[in-house]
């Protein structure tokens, strides 16, 4: 029979292995530093000290690379909002409150860095990056319907972490600077550490109380979005981004939410009741559909594609 435990009753439970996953987690984390990551040497003054303001062509980035940073930055940017999230329906005592901490400290590093990246290569206007930010900031995080309780918090950060690492691993490519490259391969390797920590405790939470774990990550995957959804343009700069293979349906399918079921094996596990079977078909259904809407989104992109194509070849 599958027990159902209160908030307090999993977070004392699962102490232990958030103790040991934060353990993990210090070995293996590597120190670094944003300075070393940005190219302190291209920057000038700005019309307010002397020198010239943002204009387009001062920058080398492509439109899909600007675009795809700029919501890069944004998502690092509501990073108050995430740590409020997590510091109420985490812990703040003992391992817990120690992770909350190191977690917000090693991500606000990401912002730091992107930030001054763009700003000294003037990679994109920095006034309407600044506007944006207060802007997003001021909604706050576009957070699940129910973020309330450990298991859909915990459920959602180990597919987001995972989403994070593969945008910034692909903005990276597409921005075709060996120094933005570099830095973007830092962060995502940061992400992923951070991922591995949050798929550990959610797979610890689904051997503890399996029923409930089950129907919290059906939940979040049945309604992911990504925390930056609140942010101007964001529907607009999310399709671009997917248009050119930064975050697309496939990458979020088959790069993210296969291989976190796969390490949880969610699909041969035997520990559930009617009430875990019934969240995990239901999981199973919406799966099947999005491999369907996968296929859909790439022949409606290759089209799009390959009519943009025909119209800059020359007459």
């Amino acid at each position: 029979m599958s027990k159902t435990l209160t908030q307090l009753e999993i977070l004392t439970e699962l102490q232990p292995v958030a103790e040991q996953n934060l353990n993990r987690h210090l070995s293996m984390a590597k120190e670094w530093h944003p300075h070393d990551y940005v190219p302190w040497d291209e920057g000038r003054n700005f019309a307010a000290m002397g020198g010239a303001d943002w204009a387009p062509e001062q920058s080398r980035l492509s439109e899909i690379a600007r675009v795809a940073m700029i919501t890069n930055l944004l998502t690092e940017d509501n990073l108050p909002s995430y740590h409020r999230e997590i510091a109420q329906n985490f812990s703040q005592d003992g391992a817990w409150g120690t992770w909350v901490g190191r977690w917000t400290a090693e991500e606000n590093r990401h912002g730091i860095v992107l930030r001054d990246y763009l700003v000294v290569t003037r990679g994109v206007d920095p006034v309407a990056l600044e506007q944006a930010r207060m802007t997003h900031m001021t909604t706050g995080a576009n957070a699940p319907s129910d973020w309330g309780g450990f298991l859909v918090n915990v459920a959602y950060v180990t597919f987001q972490e995972l989403a994070t690492r593969v945008s910034h691993r692909n903005t990276g490519r597409v921005c075709q600077d060996p120094i933005a490259d570099r830095m973007l391969q830092r962060i995502a390797a940061d992400e992923n550490l951070h991922m591995i920590f949050y798929r550990n405790l959610c797979g610890a939470a689904l051997d503890l109380v399996p029923d409930q774990a089950m129907e919290a990550i059906t939940r979040i995957v049945t309604n992911f979005v990504m925390p930056g959804a609140t942010m101007p343009n964001f529907r607009r700069n999310g399709v671009l981004m997917a248009k050119h293979g930064i975050y697309d349906l496939r990458q979020h399918l088959e790069e993210v939410v296969q291989p976190v079921l796969k390490k949880w094996e969610i699909f041969e596990r035997t520990d559930f009741t009617a009430r875990g079977e019934q969240a995990r078909d239901e999981l199973a259904a919406f799966i099947e559909k999005l491999e369907g809407d996968v296929v859909k989104f790439e022949e409606q992109r290759d089209r799009l594609l390959a009519r943009e194509a025909a119209r800059l070849q020359p007459a």
